[in-house]
């Protein structure tokens, strides 16, 4: 039998990275090691794998010993939210490069065969992206760069950092760009979820509490595309194991409104809320997608988890946390 892969995921205690070490670990011949600077108690869900909680990446001495002996490196690790951190938190986000560069040079180091990067749609150039009826993100429209302010920058830069590690040490670097990636067991609440996740919180709340009402940020009319975490982690494996050494897009084509997005989950919650549009709250660019061209023809597949899908799944986990949140809530009241 052939030996067993080490593997290290960073960031294995968040959204995507606790889907991608599950994944990962169902192959027995994998041992993977998730490590994450959360404490364990605080990660988006259990882990079977060996696991390295409150690990501070940002020491590279931290990141030479996670990585020894290791295959291969899945680095998701990142501080990061939805629109609403990524705009009031600039400095924070772009601190997310001292990772990046530490676990970098720990691979390199460390003889790790394989490196796989995690970017973002946020990368690509704004004024690209000014109409809801925008056309469709090329990869190579990521110049000249003009990234999100903060969160974006340090992504297009640790791209390059990935890119010139290829070319000057041979380390064997892969990058996906991750558009707007949505599922179960994510963040739903307090300021770091995505529009997917808030707008099936604030549906649920609206359900449970009998308040017909839904607050949405912008005029709604912003579109994006959502992809569905079990798209994310086919073809975050796909890409890394795959020969193809330039950055490409991983999201869903199918473009929505925010409007849209409400009316869809409205519909699986079986209510019809009034609507309110907050002009003042962060909106993002204008209209985002996806345009999958590039890892069609390279690897024949791409994402294909329709956002209904997608969204009934969901929902469904959603509402059971508004649930449980709310009752415990009222509990706590009656307690005092």
């Amino acid at each position: 039998m052939p030996p067993m892969k080490r593997i290290v995921v960073t960031g294995a205690g968040g959204f995507i990275g606790g889907w991608l070490t599950a994944r990962l670990a169902a192959n027995p011949m994998n041992h993977v090691v998730a490590v994450d600077k959360k404490p364990l108690k605080e990660w988006e869900q259990e882990s079977t794998s060996e696991v390295v909680p409150a690990a501070d990446l940002s020491n590279p001495n931290v990141c030479k010993l996670i990585t020894r002996d290791a295959d291969e490196v899945y680095n998701l690790a990142a501080d990061m939210g939805g629109m609403g951190f990524i705009e009031h938190h600039k400095a924070d986000c772009m601190l997310s490069v001292l990772v990046s560069t530490n676990m970098l040079v720990a691979a390199r180091e460390n003889n790790v065969k394989r490196f796989f990067y995690s970017s973002s749609a946020c990368v690509y150039a704004a004024d690209k992206q000014t109409d809801t009826e925008v056309t469709a993100l090329k990869e190579e429209d990521a110049y000249p760069a003009m990234a999100e302010d903060g969160y974006g920058w340090e992504k297009l830069f640790s791209e390059r950092m990935a890119r010139h590690f290829r070319e000057d040490y041979g380390l064997e670097t892969r990058v996906a760009r991750y558009h707007n990636v949505y599922g179960p067991k994510g963040t739903w609440t307090g300021g770091r979820e995505k529009a997917p996740a808030a707008i099936c919180r604030k549906v649920a709340t609206a359900v449970i509490t009998g308040k017909n009402e839904i607050e949405i940020w912008g005029d709604g009319e912003q579109t994006r595309s959502f992809m569905y975490i079990d798209d994310c982690v086919d073809g975050t494996i796909k890409i890394a194991q795959s020969d193809i050494v330039e950055p490409l897009n991983l999201g869903s084509s199918e473009l929505v409104s925010i409007n849209q997005l409400v009316s869809i989950v409205e519909d699986i919650a079986g209510v019809k809320l009034k609507r309110s549009y907050n002009l003042d709250a962060p909106k993002g660019v204008r209209g985002r997608n996806s345009d999958n061209t590039k890892i069609q023809e390279l690897l024949g597949w791409q994402p294909s988890i329709s956002l209904r899908d997608g969204l009934e799944k969901t929902y469904a986990w959603v509402y059971d946390q508004v649930a449980e949140s709310i009752a415990s809530a009222k509990e706590k009241e009656c307690g005092s």
